[in-house]
Formats: structure tokens, sequence, C-alpha cells
């Protein structure tokens, strides 16, 4: 692989200032009124803006993933082909998690049939979150390519190499899928039934220790 280092750092600093300035919409600012599919699409793209131009083609936001969502159930359904605010909360969810975790651990952090009061405290708590791991993952992006982007400041992680940033950012999303997989999946369960081989043995010490 060969990159420009010059053009790397330029394309860190754009997305570190992007980072610094998204937001999730507030929940009273996501529209109530009642949209259609093409506008729920658009107000969806404003909101969501990931990608950059190359991949543009590749839209992750279409009518036909709306209703794939809608017929699997992980989102209430359209009130007379109309989405409203918890709709739109709903998809927001599940479109910043879906490249993170599948829809059915997604589920769990946005269940299917709350009332709306729950769901705009899930949203926003989510909303909230997502502005920290935010400013969060810029720093360590700053750290890790100190020597990139020519300053000072350095990590533990910190690489010179354009290539070995692509590979430890790899790696560390692959860690941090793993740690939410592993966590979501203990829901309801406890020592008797966490099903590892580590929790195992803690029952069984815990078990020796009362005979």
């Amino acid at each position: 692989m060969a990159y420009d280092n010059a053009l790397v750092a330029g394309k860190l600093r754009r997305w570190e200032k992007y980072l610094d300035d998204f937001r999730l919409p507030l929940w009273e600012d996501i529209p109530d009124l009642g949209l259609y599919m093409e506008q729920v699409i658009v107000l969806l793209r404003k909101y969501l803006d990931y990608l950059p131009p190359e991949l543009k083609e590749e839209q992750f936001i279409t009518a036909a993933t709306i209703n794939n969502y809608v017929r699997m159930k992980v989102m209430p359904e359209p009130v007379k082909r109309r989405y409203y605010r918890v709709h739109i909360a709903y998809l927001i969810i599940i479109l910043t998690l879906k490249h993170s975790l599948s829809i059915a651990l997604i589920q769990k952090i946005i269940p299917m049939g709350r009332p709306a009061e729950e769901v705009e405290e899930i949203y926003n708590a989510y909303a909230q979150r997502h502005q920290q791991a935010a400013r969060y993952f810029r720093e360590q992006v700053r750290l890790a390519a100190g020597p990139i982007l020519h300053h000072e400041e350095k990590g533990i992680l910190s690489v010179e190499k354009p290539e070995d940033l692509i590979t430890l950012s790899a790696i560390m999303g692959g860690f941090t899928r793993l740690m939410a997989e592993k966590l979501l999946l203990l829901e309801g369960k406890d020592l008797t039934n966490g099903g590892s081989i580590a929790l195992a043995g803690v029952r069984r010490e815990k078990e020796e220790k009362t005979e």
C-alpha cells in the first residue's frame, strides 16, 4: 500500500473537525409531523451524513432498508404510511449502530413496543453517549496519528505510517464490537447462568465455599 502522508493528514484533520461539530438531533428537534418515506430518507441523510463522497453510491439509507426494518419488527410500523418522531428516533439508532452490531443485538438496545416516553429517554441517553464517543474517538485518533499529523501529542499506540493507522483502526473496531456483543449477551443473566467458562469457575468456587 502506498499513501501520501500529506493527503492522509488533511483527511484526518477534516474528519477531526467533522466529529467536533457533529451532533445527533435532539428529541424535540426531530419532526413529529408525519413524514412520507421520501422525506424521511432526505432527513436521515442530513442527520447521518457519514459516508465520504467516494462511497455515496453505496447508500445505506433507502426505502427498501427501512421497509425491511419494519417487516422484521425492528421498529414500529408507519401510521398510514407516515413516519413520526418515534419512528425516526428508532431509525437514527439503528442506522448508527448497524455497522457495529447485528440487528438482533440492536433490538436489545432499543426494543420494540415501548411507549413514546421511554423511547424518548432511550434516544436522549443514546444521543448523549454518541456525542461523548465521538469526542473520545477524535482524541484517540489524534494521539494515534501524532507522527502523521506532525504534532507532539502521542499516545501508546502512535503510528508513523497511514497503513499502520488503517490496520490499528480495523483491529480496534473489531475489539470494541466484540466487547459490545459479549456484554449485550449477558442481559438477564447472572453467575449461575452466564454461560462462560470463567463464570462457571466462579460459580464452582462459590458453591465449594458454601459446602
